[in-house]
């Protein structure tokens, strides 16, 4: 199999953590945050992202209850994944991000923003099942 590089996306309404990744050596790094205040914003900036790293591969983080069932946040990463996949066709892949922000914070040590930490542990969750 080829190399594929890969992006993945912790989605929240106010921030989206990003990191990046490859099959060959399948290690997740936190690569940046968005922080934009319209969806026209946030897809500029995906874009501008999707231009400079030329990903194979789209992963959006799909929260879920304890009980892995879904909830209200489920729905709005399930839109953000088909928004991706419609505008830069892109396979998207959903991973379960149960537990992904409290295990950035413990990598981290703070509170601090963990969104593009909290994406690589989704990320990595993908390399992983692989």
């Amino acid at each position: 199999m080829p190399e594929q590089t890969i992006l993945a996306f912790d989605f929240g309404l106010k921030k989206v953590g990003v990191a990046l990744g490859n099959t060959v050596l399948k290690q997740a790094q936190p690569l940046t945050i968005i922080r934009a205040i319209t969806r026209q914003e946030r897809f500029a900036q995906i874009e501008a992202l999707l231009t400079t790293w030329q990903p194979d591969i789209l992963v959006v983080g799909l929260p879920l209850t304890t009980e892995g069932q879904e909830q209200y946040a489920s729905a709005h990463s399930r839109r953000f994944a088909n928004q991706l996949h419609g505008r830069f066709n892109k396979p998207v892949v959903l991973v379960d991000e149960r537990g992904s922000s409290l295990e950035a914070q413990a990598l981290l040590g703070t509170h601090a923003d963990d969104d593009a930490v909290a994406a690589a542990v989704i990320l990595q969750r993908y390399f992983d099942q692989a």
